[in-house]
């Protein structure tokens, strides 16, 4: 849902959604470091104060079939404007998993930042670029694990049937 004070520019919508997606699951020490010296020095007004709720996620058959309620995830959101309520400085939003009220804050401002040309570059390369490493990280660690976990069914069921000479009977 669009809100009157939401940048509509086609190509910062789609920016804007990559780097939301990044400061959900950005790791909240990499968050504190970098966005909390902002929260200290700017002033922040609240629109929605960090609360925790329940969304229904939604899963398809196979990847590509018919949509299903998968079940209930709790998930924490909040939005505040940066500097005064004057209309034109910026309004971070974030929704997080979890209950979180603290890393929903960083990430809202954080979003917020982001819109400001004057720190959109610095926070790309001390925040974005090092959330996506981590993430990658993340994600070969458990592609690692469930490649541990892999049977090779082909070789199971080539030595259950091979006789005593190796020949398949």
């Amino acid at each position: 849902m669009l809100h009157k004070f939401d940048n509509t520019s086609p190509e910062f919508t789609s920016i804007r959604k990559e780097w939301m997606a990044l400061l959900a699951r950005a790791p909240n020490a990499l968050l504190d470091d970098i966005v909390g010296p902002h929260i200290e020095s700017t002033q922040t007004r609240w629109l929605r104060r960090p609360e925790t709720g329940l969304m229904m996620i939604q899963a398809r058959v196979g990847g590509s079939g018919e949509r299903f309620n998968l079940g209930e995830v709790t998930v924490t959101r909040c939005a505040l404007r940066l500097g005064e309520m004057d209309g034109a400085s910026p309004v971070g939003v974030s929704y997080v998993l979890g209950r979180d009220h603290k890393q929903a804050q960083l990430a809202a401002v954080a979003d917020a930042l982001l819109q400001d040309a004057t720190h959109h570059g610095d926070l790309e390369v001390k925040l974005l670029q090092p959330v996506r490493q981590f993430l990658k990280q993340k994600q070969s660690t458990q592609d690692a694990r469930a490649q541990t976990t892999k049977v090779d069914f082909f070789t199971v069921a080539r030595e259950a049937s091979s006789g005593e000479d190796g020949e398949l009977s």
